[in-house]
């Protein structure tokens, strides 16, 4: 199958003998083989010993956001990057980064029971029973104690609430306990509070990540009885970063709102805890039997409760603002000294902190980071030098919520604005399938990259191997089975990573690129060397993979004669949202008009394939003055900022983009066109309209800037 954005595969029929090598969206004809012969030098730099080396230095300590761990581990990057010959700074913040000072969980009836809350050391990791690890705790839960009965809420979604409803079972002055899985964390422990709950418990059932699904850790890679999954339960649906500081840097000096005032904060105390600890709590519930899907993989049987489990529930925190490191190496472009004010940034980010010791989340994904940094300094000796201006970026604080690229993007607005074209972000990384989020714009650029990068399980491209993995097999007549068209999408951000301020905040276009990691012990102090090198990416042969994926990408980006977006991706996107939303509705329902979106679409979807008409012509005629080409990569982008609305979405002003966001009851996944969907979806019919309008306003007006990019490139004549 051709991809359908891909103007050069038309390009190249003027040629009588055509290129022995791959077009490249944004390139001419002429450029494809520099490019190419620059890429695979690119690829034979990586070095596996490396990223070993990176990963042991970085995962050796707890390294928790706030703590002296993370400066030490901020000031190793910083010294690596100097060292390759980058320029390099550090970025300091002031963030709220709570710490645990209490926390106590004891059954008061009908039997006594205190819970241990320590996860134990093992003999044969020496990691695991380090100083300085940080207790197991939810931040930004609140301070709080209480004592009250017990209710399983199941995963604590929406419908578990109104399930219980529908039983009688009523959760108000209660305590919840709820499995994690199917969501967020903080939206279960939001629920509950909205819910009427005191507190909340979270533990974590073997039938999710323990011993159901295979041995644990040490003798197999999932969570064992006494593990616990740290995190934070802000309420990021509203906003991420700094609590304290929404829409503005939290810098020494700044303005700062009280704890009273800070919206993402919880008003009940949120603990988690072990299934270990979990266990004898659950046999002391009583009251209706639970349906077979809320059942988990404890030998007990699962009732709902109330009662007549009751838990004494104290948590206190240490409220201390700590600073944030922030780690910004940069590859000025050739616009830079020429021409600062049509300069472009071609962003790259990985958070360096951990709950613990975090070799798989995040070190595993910095380590790739930081050997990408190494691959392009090797380049840049060897006379290399990128037109548009490439950052790298290790941002801090981002298990909190992510603080440091928040507070960075805050603080950076203007320049983002201005300057920035794309953003790639990565975090942990194993030994999975390929994964590939990002927007919609950036999906033919992302398939050409996979394209040309062999996938190390199956010798094939990536492309393929995510095609193959995601193309279903029917039968046809005979009982023959046979693939359906091959396609390949990205799969759209919601939350979950430091992508969300550049996507949702400052309308930057963005990727989140990486190998499924599928640890067992997440956010546990069993995140360790020892795990990492026995149960994922032990050789380091993935890592290296990725590095070649990211270094080609950036390679493309910063290079390309033109940015090499593609807007009738986001038409066909956002015209197969629409077509979801659709059939939301009520039959025959008039409650919603959608008819200035689709007339939008139409403008849009004509004016993608016009600029595919003028791109493919530009590439005929060779290269024209960058002068001219400037001008097209800044309408280019501007289109990006089109997707913004000053006002926001709903209830959610920080959220700008209307075409992505996380869901608000949703976690980290994604909602497509949220102001639309969210509206149909809550039956809010006038709200639904009105959010029709604003999302047809800002495809007309992306549709414009789309036109004015084709005839800014058919100027370059």
């Amino acid at each position: 199958m051709k991809l359908r954005s891909l103007p050069y595969f038309l390009a190249i029929a003027v040629y009588a003998q055509p290129p022995a090598v791959a077009p490249l969206r944004g390139f001419s004809p002429d450029q494809w083989k520099i490019e190419h012969d620059r890429e695979e030098q690119a690829k034979a730099i990586p070095q596996a010993e490396r990223l070993h080396i990176y990963m042991d230095r970085m995962a050796a300590k707890p390294h928790h956001a706030g703590s002296p761990g993370s400066k030490a581990v901020a000031d190793y990057l910083a010294a690596q990057l100097t060292d390759w010959g980058l320029e390099t700074r550090v970025e300091t913040f002031q963030a709220l980064i709570p710490y645990p000072t209490t926390r106590t969980l004891e059954m008061t009836a009908p039997v006594r029971f205190r819970a241990k809350l320590a996860e134990p050391p093992i003999p044969d990791d020496p990691s695991t029973a380090q100083e300085n690890q940080l207790q197991p705790f939810n931040a930004y839960g609140a301070s709080g104690d209480v004592t009250a009965p017990l209710v399983y809420v199941n995963y604590g979604q929406p419908e578990d609430f109104e399930y219980l409803k529908k039983l009688g079972v009523d959760i108000k002055g209660k305590i919840a306990i709820v499995r994690y899985g199917r969501s967020w964390r903080g939206l279960k422990a939001k629920l509950a509070q909205e819910n009427g709950a005191v507190g909340c418990l979270i533990y974590s059932d073997p039938r999710e990540d323990g011993f159901f699904q295979s041995d644990v850790y040490p003798q197999g890679p999932m969570r064992p009885a006494d593990g616990v999954q740290r995190g934070s339960v802000m309420d990021m649906a509203l906003y991420p970063g700094d609590p304290l500081s929404p829409g503005w840097a939290s810098e020494a000096g700044s303005k700062r709102l009280t704890r009273e005032e800070a919206k993402t904060l919880l008003k009940i105390p949120v603990l988690p805890i072990s299934w270990a600890d979990a266990l004898p709590l659950l046999q002391q519930l009583t009251g209706p039997l639970v349906p077979e899907s809320w059942r988990g993989a404890l030998p007990v049987t699962y009732h709902s409760g109330p009662g007549p489990a009751t838990v004494h529930l104290q948590v206190d925190f240490d409220w201390s603002t700590r600073p944030l490191y922030d780690v910004i190496a940069t590859i000025p472009g050739s616009f830079a000294k020429d021409h600062a004010d049509k300069d472009q940034w071609v962003i790259y980010g990985n958070h360096h902190d951990a709950w613990v010791n975090g070799a798989s989340d995040p070190v595993s994904g910095a380590s790739v980071l930081l050997e990408t940094a190494r691959t392009l300094s090797v380049l840049r000796k060897q006379g290399w030098q990128p037109r548009r201006t490439i950052m790298l970026a290790f941002w801090d604080g981002e298990e909190y919520g992510l603080l440091g690229s928040t507070e960075w993007v805050e603080k950076h607005t203007d320049e983002l604005d201005r300057k920035a074209a794309v953003y790639i972000n990565s975090d942990s990384s194993g030994r999975g399938p390929f994964i590939a989020g990002g927007s919609a714009s950036l999906e033919p650029f992302i398939a050409e990259v996979l394209r040309d990068v062999t996938d190390p399980a199956t010798s094939k491209s990536l492309l393929d191997a995510v095609r193959d993995r995601r193309t279903p097999v029917v039968a046809i007549a005979g009982g023959t089975p046979e693939p359906r068209e091959r396609e390949f999408h990205v799969e759209s951000l919601g939350s979950g990573s430091d992508y969300v301020a550049f996507l949702d905040h400052a309308g930057i276009a963005s990727l989140n690129l990486g190998f499924a990691s599928g640890d067992g012990v997440y956010h546990s102090v069993y995140d360790t060397l020892a795990w990492y090198q026995q149960f994922s990416d032990g050789d380091r042969t993935y890592s290296k993979t990725l590095t070649q994926v990211m270094s080609i990408a950036l390679l493309r980006l910063a290079d390309a004669q033109v940015l090499p977006f593609d807007f009738g991706s986001l038409s066909a996107s956002v015209t197969r949202w629409i077509e979801e939303i659709r059939k939301q509705l009520p039959r025959a329902s008039a409650k919603v008009d959608l008819r200035p979106i689709s007339v939008q679409l139409m403008r849009l979807s004509a004016a993608a394939k016009t600029y595919d008409e003028e791109l493919s012509a530009w590439s005929k005629r060779g290269v024209p003055a960058s002068e001219k080409l400037a001008k097209v990569d800044e309408s280019i982008r501007k289109t990006e900022r089109t997707l913004l609305s000053t006002d926001g979405l709903p209830r959610r002003d920080w959220y700008r983009n209307q075409i992505y966001a996380p869901g608000m009851l949703t976690g980290y996944a994604a909602k497509t066109l949220p102001g639309v969907r969210e509206a149909v979806e809550a039956q809010q019919w006038d709200e639904a309209n009105q959010q029709v309008r604003k999302l047809a306003e800002t495809l007309r007006v992306a549709a414009a800037e789309v036109e004015g990019s084709s005839r800014l490139l058919k100027q370059t004549q």
